[in-house]
């Protein structure tokens, strides 16, 4: 009985001193990371980052210096992706990354940024999925560095942000004109059978006996804005008068708000509805 005891007490130390060296192990690979860089306050130390980084690609990590919480990235021009973390229109135009969100909420100068790796730009993803898995950042949104996008979902308001800004000569085919090789390539691809709508008339038609939208109406639509701070309603002559006038990114945002017939007021603020015919 006494030496089954023993064997059962030897067991337990045994699995313990494993435990313990394992978790060392593993503290040690993290200790033995050695930053290239650290700047512990980011908005005092601004131009000394966009200097000392400038025509250098490679892994860095913002680290939120009031609760620890950490985001990792790469860039292959890490003094442009830097310039744009200083810049609150591009905070505010991508305040659905979490990052953005805690930059607007916190201030730069409540963050340290660290250079943890100088790597050659085809190396970028490489090593940044290898300092997640090592450092877990809870500020990261997506799953997998190589595929940013995935576990993202983009709001509304993002969306029409991102149709904005490929509109006109923002788009990379504006002023492009394909061949005639090409526009004959893209014709026959979409004959017969092959055109998504082929076949698709009277009953097949997905819009067969659907009434047509109704709320969003036309841009020279007259528009009310009841602005809820300041306790008046405003009448304009277009949906784009009334978004430049609440400064929103697109009118289509009303158009969207009118169409999906919301109640609740846009930004807390404002309510939009189309103007009585009189």
């Amino acid at each position: 009985m006494r030496q089954l005891w023993l064997s059962v007490v030897w067991y337990l130390l045994l699995l313990f001193f494993c435990y313990d060296f394992l978790n060392s192990c593993c503290l040690l690979s993290l200790a033995a990371i050695i930053p290239i860089k650290t700047y512990s306050n980011a908005e005092a130390d601004k131009d000394k980052i966009l200097i000392e980084n400038k025509d250098k690609s490679g892994i860095y990590m913002w680290t939120n210096n009031i609760n620890n919480k950490k985001y990792i990235g790469s860039s292959q021009n890490l003094r442009k992706r830097f310039i744009s973390y200083f810049n609150t229109n591009h905070l505010l135009t991508y305040s659905y990354m979490n990052i953005c969100k805690a930059l607007l909420k916190h201030g730069s100068s409540n963050f340290s940024l660290t250079i943890i790796e100088y790597c050659s730009p085809d190396k970028c993803l490489i090593r940044e999925k290898h300092y997640w898995d090592l450092f877990k950042p809870e500020y990261n949104i997506a799953q997998d560095p190589t595929a940013p996008f995935s576990g993202r979902q983009h709001s509304d308001e993002s969306k029409i942000i991102m149709s904005e800004a490929n509109k006109g000569e923002n788009n990379p085919m504006f002023g492009k004109n394909n061949s005639d090789d090409s526009k004959k390539i893209m014709s026959e691809a979409n004959k017969g059978e092959k055109n998504p709508m082929f076949g698709k008339t009277g009953k097949n038609h997905p819009m067969h006996g659907k009434p047509r939208p109704s709320g969003a109406g036309k841009p020279s639509q007259q528009i009310e804005v009841t602005d809820s701070e300041l306790n008046q309603t405003t009448t304009y002559n277009s949906m784009s008068e009334a978004g430049r006038a609440c400064n929103l990114p697109s009118y289509r945002i009303i158009a969207n708000y009118i169409k999906n017939n919301q109640k609740k007021p846009y930004k807390g603020r404002y309510t939009f509805k189309r103007a009585q015919k009189n």
